[in-house]
């Protein structure tokens, strides 16, 4: 699965540290500015035809066990997936729900993540996530229906880790190769699969640098924008060492530069998996379909 080895302040104005791009900001007005920042894909086909000779099992030690998860599951060829993002700042709380997958052996997946009350944009946002690049839908007023648009994740402060109001299945799994505490919970029955819950933290740096090219760049990001480095989670993985259920907790400034914490957004990301080696459907968009904007264009 490895790539080569929010709290604003009105709605459809986005934070101010997400206006270094144009795309950005379609992404920030898309979610009126509640959340600010979901990072590159990280699946690879590498990971998934080099199948191990015996069948993957969950390690004893649990830091080699959080930290193996991710290419644990990209070994599945693909999984559903449901998440929630919830966004809390000293003035709101906007919650983000979706669902779709992601296909490690093509390297792609798709959400479709319903959009709370309030905000710029109405109905599903649509996102596809490859390694470095995402393409959204009905993401801003200007953007023509049905089209979409396609953006790099470095033009993003947070590399799409949280700003589409998802993290992506693959960007999810892959932070927790930067684990860099993790103590067993026990035992936990979750959807009538038994499981092991365990806690720690995460550096989204070193996550970055073992995930690697260009499924690292949205976690590289990310690690460069939010303000608590040692990110919180809470992760549950089956006896082959697969991740079911991932809860990470992201810190930002929704003043720019402020470290007051009156100041600053949390956003608690969710992501379930479910029905490994389902056929996923996700498909790169045509060209056709792609509304370029202009580098001045805002999307309301």
């Amino acid at each position: 699965m490895t790539d080569e080895q929010c709290g604003g302040r009105r709605p459809g104005r986005p934070l101010p540290q997400l206006r270094s791009a144009a795309g950005a900001i379609v992404l920030a007005a898309a979610l009126a500015g509640l959340a600010g920042c979901s990072g590159g894909a990280t699946g690879s086909a590498g990971s998934a035809d080099r199948r191990a000779a015996v069948p993957d099992q969950l390690s004893a030690d649990p830091l080699t066990a959080v930290r193996s998860a991710a290419d644990i599951t990209g070994r599945t060829g693909s999984a559903h997936a449901a998440t929630e993002l919830v966004t809390e700042s000293a003035e709101k709380k906007a919650v983000f729900t979706g669902t779709g997958g992601y296909d490690y052996v093509k390297r792609i997946g798709r959400l479709e993540v319903a959009v709370p009350p309030g905000a710029a944009t109405t109905g599903k946002i649509v996102e596809v996530v490859l390694p470095g690049t995402v393409y959204l839908q009905n993401s801003g007023a200007k953007v023509p229906e049905g089209k979409w648009v396609k953006l790099d994740v470095r033009q993003l402060p947070d590399g799409n880790l949280v700003s589409s109001g998802a993290t992506d299945p693959a960007s999810a799994a892959g932070a927790l190769r930067g684990a860099q505490k993790a103590e067993l919970v026990g035992p936990e029955t979750v959807d009538g699969v038994p499981l092991k819950h365990y806690r720690g933290t995460l550096d989204l740096t070193k996550a970055a640098e073992a995930t690697g090219g260009r499924g690292g760049d949205g976690l590289r990001m990310a690690a460069q924008t939010f303000t608590v480095r040692d990110v919180p989670y809470d992760v549950w993985l089956d006896e082959q060492g697969r991740l079911h259920k991932v809860i990470e907790v992201y810190t930002f400034a929704g003043v720019p530069g402020s470290k007051e914490a009156k100041d600053q957004v949390k956003v608690t990301s969710t992501t379930s998996l479910a029905d490994f080696g389902k056929p996923v459907e996700a498909a790169e968009p045509a060209a056709a379909d792609i509304f370029e904007m202009k580098p001045t264009e805002s999307p309301k």
